[in-house]
């Protein structure tokens, strides 16, 4: 097992390794203080995972209670999130007690707000079961549901008490969620580590989980400890996102985040390379190892269709949109791009 510590508003540790889902009971009565756990999960996970880990709480003495919604985006919405404050509230759970995120992003997300809304803030663990999950949205203390406008715009940053990263779960992903997964991995290689991306360029699907899990973590570790509010360094983080989000959303979550974002990529790579921000050479690899992994690297919908997306985007300030643009493996800048330029952009990376 390999730990890694964050050091924020709040510290915390994610274990990584095989085995450790039964060991979640013990972990979370070192916590201290909880009488009861609300497990969130949803329709997939909940069944090939729920029990167990509602049988590791109750044999360390904790009453347990079960949210479990609808798989997919979808659920990430104000709707679903009002019935987990009411669930919450209906089951009487108090400001010592837990939430149990248990399954991938869209768990961790909608758990993770309604654990820093529900009193005013309850303490939360992430047990993520997908590799997106591993890599990323469980660390760090981005929580979030969707608005009809976009996504992930109504949220708190909110860190959980604790990560518990099992990779056996990673064995039961169906393969295309685990490429998926593979496309936030391959973004830290880009943003941050040449030899990570030479290792994922070496062995393909058959990298080495818990060390690149492990690398992932330490790397978006160092982002969150250095900028853990988002106003700096950690927009990095949005590489493949302001227009992967796009990409998402104009396919009414059809398409999956992680394809979406290797779209983004794709396309942000082919423009920053048209507008002599990135040579042809980085910009190649970039598409070979996104098609090495299964990944899409083109969209069909227009520039003015992604364009009117990327307007709800998050990252936007007043007239400019932060770009992240790849110089090279290992080496990426924050680039803001006036709106109105931003879908001449968009339309050269197509």
């Amino acid at each position: 097992m390999n730990t890694v510590t964050i050091r924020a508003s709040k510290t915390y540790d994610i274990h990584i390794g095989s085995g450790l889902l039964p060991t979640l009971g013990e972990e979370a009565k070192g916590l201290g203080k909880a009488r009861k756990v609300c497990i969130v999960s949803e329709t997939n996970v909940f069944p090939i995972y729920g029990e167990a880990a509602k049988q590791s709480l109750e044999a360390a003495g904790l009453e347990v209670v079960s949210f479990v919604f609808p798989a997919g985006e979808e659920s990430k919405c104000g709707e679903v999130f009002l019935k987990l404050l009411n669930f919450l509230a209906e089951n009487k759970l108090t400001r010592s007690d837990l939430i149990v995120a248990l399954g991938g992003g869209v768990v961790g997300d909608l758990a993770g707000f309604a654990a820093a809304s529900f009193l005013r803030g309850i303490r939360f663990l992430q047990v993520p079961t997908t590799l997106l999950a591993a890599v990323d949205s469980s660390v760090g203390g981005k929580t979030a549901i969707d608005l009809p406008a976009g996504k992930n715009l109504a949220g708190a940053f909110y860190q959980p008490s604790l990560v518990l990263c099992d990779t056996d779960t990673l064995n039961t992903l169906p393969q295309d969620i685990f490429r998926d997964g593979c496309a936030e991995v391959i973004k830290y290689g880009v943003l941050y580590d040449p030899q990570l991306f030479a290792h994922l360029e070496e062995k393909g699907l058959a990298f080495d989980r818990e060390s690149v899990i492990t690398r992932c973590v330490e790397l978006k570790r160092d982002v969150v400890m250095e900028d853990e509010f988002d106003t700096g360094a950690r927009m990095k983080l949005n590489l493949g996102h302001t227009i992967g989000h796009g990409v998402e959303a104009k396919s009414h979550f059809g398409l999956s985040h992680g394809k979406s974002v290797a779209t983004g990529m794709a396309i942000v790579c082919r423009a920053a390379v048209k507008n002599g921000l990135c040579d042809g050479e980085t910009c190649d690899r970039i598409l070979n190892a996104l098609k090495e992994f299964g990944l899409p690297t083109a969209t069909d919908y227009s520039a003015d269709e992604l364009y009117t997306y990327t307007l709800s985007d998050k990252k936007r300030s007043g007239g400019t949109v932060s770009l992240i643009i790849p110089r090279a493996i290992g080496d990426c800048a924050i680039v803001p791009t006036p709106v109105e330029t931003l879908k001449s952009f968009i339309q050269a990376g197509l």
